[in-house]
């Protein structure tokens, strides 16, 4: 049985007015995002993919075409708070606790002590967090704010996770340990995640799609399904199925940049 489409892109486009003059960052952008699909999008720096996300999230708005979220428009599905985002920063408040962090939206949305007690418990445990909910976040490294940054961001439930590169600034044995903790965490959620990366192993090793995009103006330039199985221990990145998807995002990106 086929999955329910959450993100519906049809011809999307978005042109930024700026002092220079007209910037176009997206441009004829086609996507079909399915429910529980892991969906990474990789290019250049400047080619869009955290615009792309912006727009999901009702934090940019389109200039040209059609997007859907979960068959509403973008700021239906803010209001109505279908997805959680993870930013490229933890962007945890110094003076609030892990557990004040994590409350925070579900104080905002109006749930009730009890309620948010038990959702502070539940995704700490789903980050592998329990014990740390009295430390503030200058107590904790930088992997452990990323975590406590995806338990806030998953702590009301929404079906949609929107990351944009929370592992880029860490290194790569910490990543690494990230990467695997998130498949855990996809798998036990079964959430649709829409991921940006500048790194080729990470959204092959993450994705069931990866979405190649060119420099700016952003277009799709491939959009690979990934044949790997849904179960993946690091080693899986030595295969020859592996490096192959990786040899094509490569390709993809190549090809991108000799269009310029």
């Amino acid at each position: 049985m086929s999955q329910p489409t959450v993100i519906e892109a049809k011809n999307l486009s978005l042109t930024f007015e700026t002092n220079d003059g007209p910037v176009q960052a997206l441009q004829g952008i086609d996507l079909t995002i399915k429910k529980g699909e892991f969906v990474s999008f990789i290019g250049p720096s400047g080619c869009g993919k955290t615009t792309f996300l912006r727009v999901m999230a009702d934090l940019e708005t389109p200039t040209g075409g059609e997007i859907s979220v979960n068959g509403m428009t973008p700021e239906e599905a803010r209001m109505k708070r279908a997805y959680g985002y993870v930013f490229q920063a933890a962007g945890l408040y110094p003076w609030r606790t892990i557990a004040g962090n994590i409350r925070l939206p579900l104080e905002i949305m109006g749930y009730s002590k009890a309620e948010q007690a038990t959702r502070v418990k539940e995704v700490l445990e789903l980050v592998h967090l329990d014990g740390v909910e009295n430390k503030f976040p200058w107590q904790l490294s930088g992997g452990m704010q990323q975590r406590a940054s995806i338990a806030r961001a998953l702590s009301f439930d929404a079906d949609l996770l929107l990351m944009d590169e929370p592992f880029g600034a860490l290194d790569e044995i910490v990543r690494d340990h990230l990467n695997e903790q998130l498949l855990e965490l996809w798998a036990a959620t079964n959430k649709t995640i829409c991921f940006v990366t500048h790194s080729i192993p990470e959204a092959v090793y993450l994705s069931t799609k990866i979405v190649v995009m060119s420099p700016r103006p952003g277009r799709i330039i491939d959009i690979i399904e990934s044949s790997l199985p849904k179960e993946r221990p690091l080693d899986i990145r030595e295969s020859a199925e592996f490096l192959d998807i990786a040899h094509r995002v490569r390709e993809g990106l190549r090809a991108g940049h000799g269009d310029d």
